[in-house]
């Protein structure tokens, strides 16, 4: 009777270890699913951020291409930052998104390229606005030059005028200029063929802002041919810039008032023909007077 009574215990005790042992193997494999979920999940997350932090590095890129300088130097270190972070996205590339200490590494790095941009930020804006500043400068200096340029060209212009007018103030003017032809024994005559020198005589008149002192007078006589009586041809005097010729010349003194000249010329044998001749008078470079004297 008590075997009977055992064998139904043991089968109920089979029963209840299989049923421990579902139960077990149910919770095993509902945490294996579970897990395999999570890891799933996990990696999924791990992908994205992988994908997340390469288009932050792309987006670096970019504003790292937006960056320009008018310095050379700067220029230079912009470029090898480019081409530093062009490197790690191709870098990031080929890493596993499973790779935790390599991301974390990347995202070091590219807070550390932010924060070297943001120093390139400041240093471009610097440097603009210092260029804004010399360029404005270079403005304002221009605008002084050329006003400067202006005014002395003005002060020019206004010089030339005032030594136009002292020049003008300063010329010589004579009154009283006659020419006369005298013969051999030194008598005035009209007879062409008996004149043997011809008187130029004039006064100088006064001037207070002409230069005093020591001056030549030239005269230049032209016969009725408008041929010029000269000696020479060597004898010449600056007019207008250029050298001409001239009949007669003398030194004299002049003190700023009235002094009377006479310059003589002799003449050649058959040099004169009847007609009208004229003279002109010349001191310091200006034509200061000029007569007319008709020869039979």
């Amino acid at each position: 009777m008590e075997k009977k009574t055992d064998k139904p215990s043991s089968h109920k005790l089979a029963y209840i270890i299989a049923g421990v042992a579902v139960v077990v193997i149910a919770i095993l494999v509902f945490m294996f699913v579970s897990n395999k979920q999570e890891y799933r999940a996990v990696v999924a997350e791990m992908n994205e951020e992988k994908v997340l932090l390469t288009e932050e590095f792309q987006e670096l890129a970019f504003d790292y291409d937006s960056l320009h300088s008018n310095n050379d130097t700067l220029n230079l270190m912009l470029e090898q930052e480019r081409e530093k972070i062009t490197h790690l996205i191709e870098d990031l590339k080929t890493i596993k998104a499973t790779n935790a200490r390599k991301i974390r590494e990347y995202k070091k790095e590219l807070s550390t390229l932010r924060g070297v941009m943001r120093n390139f930020v400041v240093q471009i804006d610097s440097l603009n606005r210092r260029n804004e500043e010399l360029t404005q400068e270079n403005i304002k200096y221009r605008q002084e030059h050329d006003k400067i340029s202006q005014s002395y060209k003005e002060l020019e212009e206004v010089k030339k005028n005032l030594d136009k007018k002292v020049e003008i103030a300063s010329q010589l003017e004579t009154r009283d200029v006659e020419l006369t032809g005298l013969n051999s024994k030194g008598k005035a005559t009209k007879k062409a063929k008996s004149v043997k020198k011809m008187r130029l005589c004039c006064t100088i008149t006064k001037n207070v802002t002409a230069l005093v002192g020591v001056k030549n007078i030239f005269v230049r006589i032209q016969r009725p041919d408008e041929v010029l009586l000269m000696a020479s041809k060597d004898d010449l005097f600056t007019y207008e810039e250029q050298e001409i010729n001239f009949s007669a010349s003398r030194e004299f003194e002049y003190g700023g008032e009235d002094v009377d000249v006479c310059v003589f010329y002799n003449v050649a044998d058959g040099e004169l023909l009847s007609g009208n001749y004229t003279v002109d008078v010349f001191v310091d470079g200006f034509n200061i007077g000029t007569s007319q004297l008709t020869l039979k």
